[in-house]
């Protein structure tokens, strides 16, 4: 990585490692709601027509908040994980 960025001044160092986060935050979000469809439609979608009734409906945002939920408790406990291990060193 030092190779690549030994042309670069710090602050455009910085500015390269901060548009490096958020294209992988952006990547993060796009996996999220793409497995987050996936899963929630071969759950609550058992014959795909035009429109969804109100059931599927019901049962596609219920498991969307519920996947959102635990991808939430996931991440919070993750990032207090890695802050405990940056604080033992």
């Amino acid at each position: 990585m030092e190779s690549l960025t030994s042309g670069l001044s710090s602050s455009q160092k910085e500015e390269l490692i901060e548009n490096v986060k958020q294209q992988i935050a952006i990547a993060n979000a796009q996996e999220l709601i793409t497995k987050m469809s996936e899963k929630c439609f071969k759950k609550c979608i058992l014959k795909p027509g035009a429109s969804l009734d109100n059931s599927e409906q019901k049962c596609v945002a219920m498991c969307m908040d519920r996947y959102l939920e635990t991808w939430n408790l996931v991440s919070k406990s993750y990032q207090i994980r890695i802050q405990h291990e940056k604080d033992r060193n």
